[in-house]
């Protein structure tokens, strides 16, 4: 294939998207294709993770299965040497937080390989494949090491992309970047409330080894998904040459270094921001389990039916919210990312401040509190991180300097790490403090995180205000 073939197929394919700019929701059509891959990534990847825990514990670490494992036994070795010997139900924990703590680092590598070396489109699918390998695997006893090595590897080269083709399908000045990840993460909501059912039904009721294979099928659809929609997404620049490396990773420049520096530095922040919404999926459920009535007209409700009302109410309120800034933007000034992830805090810290009303009433002598409380919080927080998480990606593909947009949107991904490991730690502190202070401290958090975004914005809104459209 000569250059000017290649050429011309990338000038075709960015027609056919000024074409189509508003062919989807208002979107480019590019952001269909993107967010339906999505969807089954995060289907594939849901499905695994609602049964991984259940797989390890009720099955595979039994003793008389647990020695089929190979590697096992020096995994085991390595996890006991840090937290002393551990139980079935202790090592199938420690083995799913290290899987799920991993999974947000990972991006960091497939950004910069997509970024240097293959671009974001080879490299997508490299980890559509090892995602699809990875769940096919966990069909063999043995293979359970190498299969979710394969699926970190595969999330790692294929999340953070995905996320930046999605940047790429606007100019650095388009304010419906952030609306734009906000339907990208509707589409990770609908997975969430697919995934246990399908998956995890078939992996409970059928086999293990069904639940897991569908997870499977579901990635290889997403692929298909993503390869049927190629010629409306962003085309990779040019490689192989001296001029088009240069024009596809320019030099960073002062201005270009001081943008990566600060987007570092605001991850503190970020980490905070999250603590209220992650804490409903660990602190939450426990302090349910011991303060809340959980019977509704004679049945008794499962905590874990409260993780669905979650996802529920979460595509319910990030529809809501796309509605209101696209009727926002017909009348005022649509606000930048800093300053509506900020809002998005303040909203979002209400939820925690809630429970201190019935955590007061409990600890005056009061009996167990209605489950309403539960939907109070979720409805609350859900408000407020739909324009958190999403708005976050659409900063981070906006700001990012030119050719480094996978690795930045892979460092994104590193709040999710460390704040998730924060509130595993703020967690036990249930055991020692009183429920109303727990919540309270919360809610300060995740305050002082909006704060701190605006202070951001105060002091580096010129800095991060796209290039076309200096800050005043």
């Amino acid at each position: 294939m000569t250059s000017a073939t290649l050429t011309a197929g990338a000038d075709s394919a960015s027609d056919a998207r000024t074409r189509h700019d508003r062919a989807f929701l208002g979107h480019p059509a590019g952001l269909g294709w993107l967010s339906f891959c999505e969807l089954w990534e995060r289907f594939s990847y849901y499905g695994m993770q609602a049964l991984l825990v259940l797989y390890l514990s009720n099955y595979l670490f039994l003793p008389h299965n647990i020695g089929q494992v190979a590697g096992m036994d020096a995994l085991r070795h390595a996890i006991e040497n840090v937290t002393g010997p551990r139980t079935t139900q202790q090592l199938a924990s420690a083995v799913f937080g290290l899987y799920v703590g991993l999974v947000y680092l990972t991006p960091i590598f497939g950004g910069l390989i997509a970024d240097r070396w293959l671009g974001r489109t080879k490299t997508v699918v490299i980890g559509a494949l090892l995602m699809a390998t990875g769940h096919f695997l966990m069909a063999f006893e043995a293979a359970l090491l190498p299969a979710l090595a394969c699926l970190l590897l595969g999330v790692g080269a294929f999340k953070g992309n995905i996320a930046a083709q999605v940047g790429d399908l606007y100019a650095p000045g388009d304010k419906r970047r952030a609306s734009a990840f906000q339907i990208f993460m509707l589409a990770v909501q609908i997975a969430v409330i697919a995934a246990p059912i399908v998956c995890g039904t078939l992996g409970e009721k059928v086999g293990w080894h069904w639940g897991f294979g569908s997870a499977g099928v579901g990635m290889l659809i997403g692929l298909f998904v993503y390869l049927a929609g190629r010629r409306w997404l962003p085309p990779e620049p040019k490689r192989g040459t001296a001029k088009a490396d240069a024009e596809a990773k320019p030099p960073l420049g002062r201005r270009g270094a001081m943008r990566v520096a600060l987007l570092v530095l605001i991850l503190p922040i970020l980490m905070l921001s999250i603590v209220g919404n992650q804490q409903y999926n660990n602190g939450f459920p426990l302090w349910s389990q011991q303060h809340m009535d959980m019977h509704v007209a004679g049945f008794t409700v499962p905590v874990t039916w409260l993780q669905a009302v979650d996802a529920l109410l979460s595509t319910t309120t990030m529809l809501a919210s796309l509605a209101f800034w696209r009727w926002w933007a017909t009348r005022k000034r649509e606000p930048d990312e800093i300053t509506k992830m900020a809002l998005g805090c303040f909203i979002a810290a209400g939820a925690p401040a809630l429970l201190m009303i019935p955590a007061l009433a409990i600890e005056g002598g009061g009996a167990r509190i209605s489950i309403l409380w539960s939907f109070a919080y979720a409805l609350v927080n859900n408000i407020g991180f739909a324009n958190i998480m999403p708005v976050g990606l659409a900063l981070y593909s906006r700001a990012a300097p030119r050719g480094l947009q996978g690795l930045m949107l892979g460092i994104y991904y590193l709040h999710l790490f460390f704040g998730n490991s924060f509130v595993g730690w703020l967690a036990g502190l249930l055991e020692v403090m009183p429920g109303s202070k727990f919540w309270a401290l919360h809610a300060v958090l995740v305050a002082c995180a909006g704060a701190g975004l605006l202070i951001v914005k105060l002091v580096f809104g010129r800095l991060l205000a796209p290039d076309e459209e200096p800050a005043t």
